[in-house]
């Protein structure tokens, strides 16, 4: 999935030139007399410097959601890209603001783009309920000019999320596919092999509650997070084209082999698969209950990797995680070996600018989304290059974990999206309310499901 990328375009900053001027050479002596007697003395001009005039300070507003620990090597490399384009861009002090991903996305941008004044560069989420919406209202800048001045268009894995009428409307940082990590030492210490097939992950997650291990670690509070287990269910049973289906009006909700993953979610809530009181447990406690061995599996996106290598966060567990993909539900609908496959997070930039914010821009664009960038993402934070990168670069990964990851995204059919980058807003917060209501039983799958088929057909007729 990635490549080799050159930048064609230098940006020409005005720097400043020191000129030394003098009135005559520094080593002549000009004679003088004196009424005692001739005498010569050595005399030097002092050098006249003239400086370029300094560049007017100005501050651009960075929003970015890299906070907290298991964001510090995203949040390092931001800080980076930050650092270059200060320096390549005289006067410019870039504004960091660092908010919670949820609150940004859901409270904070829809208010300032309602009101007009959203930050200069924000983390944008792609997709019909975000970038679109922007970008339809005018609030986004039109990047394709500026992906051809810069010489990287053409470079993106995927921009559909971000495209309206043929126009890109922002650049997503990364990539990631979602899927199982797995705890080594507890499948060794409890006889459990990998699960290839669907028998096996249903086995392992029977052997497990029987001793008294809970299979899933899983944090509810927060519904994205068992929405992302819901998202890849309904692409193994209703088929990699149900995901696009529901906005595009193709495909129902409450189908039959869409409720079928809603049941088989319920069965295993029913059957206590997942961590008790999830509906209290934010998501980095998923994460802690899966570190800690209280949940042998955990459903999760492969930006966690970067979490496993590090001994500051991972302790007993460090390196000694595994990955594999949801494996093929029997009769389910398509290709079975498709995978939950996303580029819908990255950065936009507000359509209203001022020359030298759009100078600045510019240049955290090619700062950011170049070759060494996107690699460090890989190497250093498990995150899937959004650009492609070449065979060379794609050699330097030596992480076991990411290479599996990869392993499995490259042998992949293809990939399907987040329903949460597809379908409208009011839609996607209905699957949160929705998804809470099964798992803590007030509401059946068919109940789910009809309710989620009612909104999805409300938004579709407007």
């Amino acid at each position: 999935m990635k490549k080799a990328l050159t930048l064609a375009l230098t940006l020409v900053l005005g720097s400043a030139a020191v000129l030394a001027g003098c009135g005559e050479d520094n080593n002549s002596s000009a004679p003088s007399s004196a009424a005692s007697g001739a005498a010569t003395t050595a005399a030097t001009a002092s050098p006249q410097v003239s400086t370029a005039p300094k560049a007017e300070p100005f501050t651009v507003s960075l929003r970015h959601i890299q906070i907290g620990e298991a964001q510090k090597f995203r949040k390092a490399i931001l800080d980076d890209v930050v650092k270059k384009t200060q320096q390549d861009v005289p006067g410019l002090t870039l504004q960091l603001d660092g908010v919670e991903d949820q609150v940004n996305r859901f409270t904070k941008l829809p208010a300032e783009m309602a009101a007009g004044n959203p930050p200069k560069i924000f983390d944008l989420f792609g997709g019909a309920g975000d970038a679109l919406k922007y970008a339809k209202a005018g609030r986004l800048l039109d990047l394709t000019p500026i992906l051809k001045e810069l010489g990287i268009d053409g470079k993106f894995i995927n921009l559909n999320q971000f495209t309206l009428d043929g126009k890109v409307y922002g650049l997503p940082i990364g990539g990631n596919t979602e899927g199982f990590f797995y705890n080594k030492p507890l499948f060794e210490q409890n006889g459990i092999k990998v699960p290839a097939t669907w028998e096996e992950l249903e086995s392992a997650a029977a052997k497990l509650k029987e001793k008294g291990i809970t299979p899933f670690a899983m944090g509810s509070k927060g519904a994205w997070v068992p929405n992302m287990l819901l998202n890849t269910l309904i692409g193994r049973y209703a088929g990699p084209d149900a995901i696009e289906g529901f906005a595009a009006g193709k495909k129902a909700w409450n189908a039959p082999e869409v409720v079928a993953a809603f049941s088989k979610y319920e069965e295993w809530v029913k059957k206590g698969y997942f961590t008790k009181g999830e509906l209290g447990m934010e998501y980095p406690e998923m994460l802690n209950q899966f570190l800690t061995g209280k949940g042998a599996m955990m459903f999760d996106g492969s930006w966690r990797s970067s979490v496993f290598k590090d001994q500051a966060q991972a302790g007993d567990l460090t390196n000694k995680v595994g990955y594999f993909s949801m494996p093929a539900v029997p009769g389910g609908m398509g290709d079975q070996t498709f995978v939950n496959g996303n580029y819908a997070n990255g950065y936009g930039f507000s359509s209203n600018l001022k020359p030298n914010e759009l100078t600045a821009v510019k240049a955290f664009i090619k700062n950011m989304y170049n070759d060494e960038m996107q690699l460090r993402g890989l190497l250093e934070d498990g995150v899937l290059p959004s650009m492609k990168l070449s065979a060379d670069a794609l050699g330097k990964v030596q992480d076991p974990l990411v290479k599996q990851v990869m392993d499995i995204v490259n042998k992949a059919g293809g990939a399907f999206s987040h329903f949460d980058s597809t379908i409208q807003s009011e839609v996607y917060k209905e699957t949160e309310t929705q998804i809470q209501k099964l798992i803590s039983g007030g509401a059946t799958a068919k109940q789910v499901a009809d309710k989620l088929d009612q909104v999805q057909k409300q938004a579709n007729s407007k």
